[in-house]
């Protein structure tokens, strides 16, 4: 898969999770997406998930953006 179409997967998986936690209580949204692809992603997802906040990709579900400060940052490399 290309380096695009793995960024387009991240996403698509990360959108899918926030638009389950949007129904859940507000309290309970940041919380539970970030922890989900704190336990769940593997070290290399959650790099380029941040790289793409960092850079302000806009087809990220806004809760991703706002989850982005409780999502671990992965160290480089």
């Amino acid at each position: 898969m290309s380096h695009n179409g793995t960024q387009e997967k991240l996403v698509r998986m990360a959108n899918q999770i926030a638009g389950f936690m949007a129904s859940r209580p507000e309290a309970e949204q940041l919380e539970g997406l970030s922890g989900h692809i704190n336990d769940f992603w593997a070290p290399s997802m959650r790099r380029v998930l941040l790289e793409l906040i960092a850079s302000g990709d806009e087809n990220l579900h806004p809760l991703v953006r706002r989850a982005s400060a409780l999502i671990r940052p992965v160290a480089a490399a």
